[in-house]
C-alpha cells in the first residue's frame, strides 16, 4: 500500500482527490491537512464537505511539514495555492519525498513568467527545470521516472490532450494561433466567497479575456500561439472547450481524427466521438475522461475541436491520480475507473 498525504484537502480539488484515494485499491491515506500552518484545530472532513458523512473518519490535522516527514509518505500531494505549494514543494522534494503539485507553481518553464501571470517571484529555476509536467496519457514514461510532477491546469488540460498530437503530427500550422474559447463551471474558482461567483449573481459571461493566466501554459507545452478567453457559466462543474487550428498545407481534417484515434485507442481516459457527435460536460460529470470531437472546413484549411472534461477530476485531483500511479509503478487508472461511492453526480 501507498502511504499518501493530501495537503489542501478542505478544498475542491482537495476534497475530490480524498473521494479518488478512498476508493483506490493501492493507497491507504496517512493524513489530511489544510493548506495552513495557522487553521483552527482538528476537525472532520466531513464538516466541510457533507458527503463524506456517513464513511470512515477523515480528521484535518494542522499543517505541520515535520508530522508529514514523520509519517514516511510515499507521496505528497499539493492542493494548495500557487505560492504557498512554492514553499512547500522545495522542502519536500529537498528531503527526497515525491511530490505531485496541482498548483502551477512548477508548470511553466521560465521563473521570469510568474510574477507576471501569478504574481509571486519564483526562486527555484532548478526545481522548474526537475519538475515533470504531468499530461498523463501523452507524458507517461517521463511521469513514471520523476519524484517531482507538476499536474497541468484545468484549462490546459482540455487544450492539450486534443491539441498536441496533432501538433507533434505536423498537421497544424505554427504560424496561425490556436484559438480557444472555454467555459468553465463556478468550482474553478475554488471556494472563496465571491460576488460574481454567488448563486444570484452568477451567469454566462467572459473574463479574463485574452489575458488569463493558463495561456502561456497551453503556449509553452504546445509549441503553439494561443488567443484564450475563458468564460464563467452558471453550473457547478465542468469545462466545455472550443479550439480553432489552421492546419497544416498538406494535412486534412481526416488526417487529424486518425491521430486522435490512433494516439487514444487504448486510453479510456480519453475517448474520441464519431462523426456528428458532440461532447458535454454533463457527459463527463464526476469521470476522469476527456470527450473529444472534431470538425473540418477543408475549403478554409480549418479544424474545429470541442473537448468536455470535468474540471475537479480530469483537470486536477484525477489527473494527479494517474501521475500518483505512473510514478509509483502501477497501471495508470488505477482507482479512476470504477469509483461510486463518493463521486458527486447531476
Amino acid at each position: 500500500m501507498l502511504n499518501v498525504v493530501v495537503i489542501g484537502a478542505t478544498g475542491y480539488a482537495g476534497a475530490e482527490l480524498v473521494s479518488i484515494l478512498l476508493g483506490h485499491p493501492e493507497v491507504r491515506l496517512a493524513m489530511l491537512t489544510g493548506s495552513s500552518r495557522n487553521a483552527e484545530g482538528t476537525r472532520d472532513l466531513s464538516d466541510l464537505h457533507p458527503r463524506f458523512r456517513g464513511g470512515p473518519p477523515l480528521p484535518i490535522e494542522n499543517l505541520n511539514l515535520d508530522a508529514i516527514e514523520a509519517a514516511r509518505p510515499d507521496a505528497v500531494l499539493l492542493a494548495t495555492p500557487h505560492e504557498a505549494s512554492l514553499e512547500l514543494a522545495v522542502w519536500l522534494h529537498d528531503r527526497g519525498i515525491r511530490v505531485l503539485d496541482l498548483s502551477a507553481a512548477f508548470r511553466l518553464p521560465d521563473c521570469s513568467l510568474y510574477p507576471t501571470h501569478y504574481d509571486f517571484e519564483h526562486d527555484r529555476p532548478d526545481l522548474l527545470d526537475a519538475a515533470t509536467y504531468g499530461l498523463a496519457e501523452l507524458n507517461a514514461t517521463a511521469i513514471r521516472e520523476s519524484m517531482f510532477i507538476a499536474v497541468p491546469g484545468c484549462y490546459p488540460t482540455s487544450f492539450l490532450l486534443p491539441v498536441l498530437p496533432l501538433v507533434h503530427a505536423g498537421l497544424v500550422d505554427l504560424l496561425e494561433p490556436a484559438i480557444i474559447d472555454a467555459t468553465s463551471g463556478v468550482s474553478g474558482a475554488g471556494r472563496k466567497v465571491q460576488g460574481h461567483t454567488s448563486f444570484c449573481e452568477v451567469s454566462l459571461q467572459a473574463y479574463a479575456a485574452l489575458g488569463h493566466r493558463h495561456q502561456p501554459e497551453m503556449a509553452c507545452h504546445a509549441g503553439l500561439d494561443v488567443l484564450f478567453t475563458p468564460h464563467l457559466g452558471a453550473f457547478e462543474r465542468g469545462i466545455l472547450s472550443t479550439i480553432h487550428l489552421k492546419l497544416a498545407n498538406h494535412a486534412t481534417p481526416s488526417d487529424a481524427r486518425e491521430v486522435l484515434e490512433s494516439t487514444y485507442s487504448e486510453e479510456p481516459g480519453v475517448v474520441v466521438l464519431d462523426s456528428g457527435r458532440w461532447p458535454s460536460v454533463s457527459a463527463v460529470r464526476g469521470t476522469n475522461r476527456c470527450d473529444i470531437g472534431l470538425v473540418g472546413a477543408p475549403a478554409h484549411r480549418r479544424l474545429m475541436i470541442s473537448s468536455a472534461i470535468d474540471n475537479l477530476v480530469r483537470g486536477a485531483a484525477g489527473q494527479a491520480v494517474q501521475c500518483l500511479n505512473l510514478s509509483c509503478g502501477l497501471p495508470i487508472n488505477t482507482g479512476l475507473l470504477h469509483r461510486e461511492r463518493y463521486a458527486e453526480h447531476s
